[in-house]
């Protein structure tokens, strides 16, 4: 297969002088010289030409093209947002309902959609440890038409089984979908048998933490299926990118590939000296992590295992006090979200996971302790390990 880094170099739009980079197309309608041909565009007669931004946009369709080719998939459609990329393209499958069979270790938002909404609309969701295939295929019924999970599950870092997830959808002739947000570049589900993937643009693919937006991938019938006058969700419902996002992105993604190296390498060089200094990390490029083995099989080499790790201070007020002590001593940020140059640290159990039940939360064995870290690739890696090692150190002698 090319190598991943030389499909998105491929992908090259200029601008309407022949600039290097591609202008960015604003307008909200565009114009028909001839008005029987706005007639037969509506009627999907005429393919390539432009109604009106919410169908479709040259901006938005240029970073779609982009991040298909990222992922190996045939067609993409940048959305307002990540969550708005998963309601949409799993509304659409889903039609007049069903059921999702769906990884208990999704993220908060993930769960709390489908477990408060979509039983609103006559969509049912089960939700399996998707580790474990016999369980995953038990679940299973006539009405079943989506699995779905995270390649590495926010905020566990659990990796998803994807070549067996997609042999077992071909084989029960169901829908894998698959979010990829915490592990772009690194791993391509489509390879595994995935139909959909879909990302958070707000992490990695932005890495800036300034601009929230989302991207469905998946077959050029799906996502045209997405923007149909009458039936699309994305078309009716209306959460399309902003031009300005897209166009942002689209620049961004030529220097995904070495951010990714970047943040990988940082995180790993930070884990292996954190366990050799005696603490225990949870980091999927360690060996001491028990699916170590499964995800580098299912890697694109060169790239890592990617920024984000956790620790299990075991109370969520100890892993609070850690987190403050290291934002006073400057190693990183207090804040949700993932992806950034600099280190983001949260406690999901009382943030980003908030909305899981606390029974669900038991039976995924997160911890109310857990730290979640997204390792920034800016700083002095040796420094930044002191100030780290130091503050564990002084919140493990702390007395409350």
């Amino acid at each position: 297969m090319q190598d991943i880094h030389q499909r998105i170099r491929d992908i090259q739009h200029f601008g309407e002088e022949g600039g290097v980079v591609p202008v960015i197309d604003v307008a909200s309608t565009s114009t028909f010289l001839n008005p029987e041909d706005m007639e037969r565009a509506f009627h999907g007669e005429m393919e390539g030409c432009y109604l009106y931004s919410r169908h479709s946009n040259p901006s938005v369709n240029m970073f779609s093209k982009k991040m298909a080719a990222l992922e190996g998939m045939e067609f993409g459609l940048g959305t307002a947002s990540g969550m708005s990329a998963i309601s949409s393209a799993l509304e659409q499958i889903m039609g007049d309902g069903g059921e999702i069979i769906s990884s208990l270790t999704v993220y908060g938002g993930t769960y709390a959609l489908f477990k408060n909404v979509f039983p609103q609309q006559g969509i049912q969701v089960k939700f399996v440890n998707i580790e474990d295939l016999q369980e995953v295929e038990r679940a299973i019924t006539p009405r079943t038409k989506v699995i779905y999970t995270e390649t590495l599950s926010n905020p566990l870092l659990r990796v998803s089984p994807l070549q067996k997830l997609g042999d077992l959808c071909r084989k029960r002739n169901i829908k894998l979908v698959v979010d990829n947000t915490f592990t772009p570049m690194l791993i391509n589900p489509s390879v595994f048998g995935a139909d959909v993937v879909v990302h958070s643009c707000t992490k990695f693919i932005s890495g800036a933490s300034d601009l929230i937006a989302g991207v469905v991938l998946s077959s050029k019938k799906f996502i045209h299926e997405l923007i149909d006058l009458n039936h699309g969700r994305i078309m009716l419902k209306g959460p399309v990118m902003d031009p300005r996002i897209a166009h942002e992105l689209y620049l961004r993604l030529d220097h995904l590939p070495i951010r990714m190296k970047a943040h990988s390498a940082a995180a790993q060089y930070f884990a292996e000296n954190v366990e050799k200094a005696g603490i225990k990390i949870i980091y999927p490029g360690l060996k001491s992590h028990n699916q170590h083995d499964l995800m580098k099989s299912m890697m694109n080499p060169g790239y890592g295992f990617g920024g984000m790790m956790a620790i299990d201070m075991k109370e969520s007020k100890k892993a609070m006090r850690l987190a403050q002590r290291l934002q006073d001593e400057k190693f990183g940020l207090y804040a949700v979200s993932l992806g950034f140059s600099r280190t983001l640290m949260s406690c999901p159990s009382v943030s980003t996971s908030s909305e899981i039940t606390a029974e669900d939360q038991a039976k995924m064995n997160l911890s109310p302790g857990l730290l979640r870290l997204s390792i920034g690739f800016v700083g002095d890696h040796q420094i930044m390990l002191e100030r780290f090692v130091k503050c564990y150190r002084e919140c493990e002698k702390h007395n409350p």
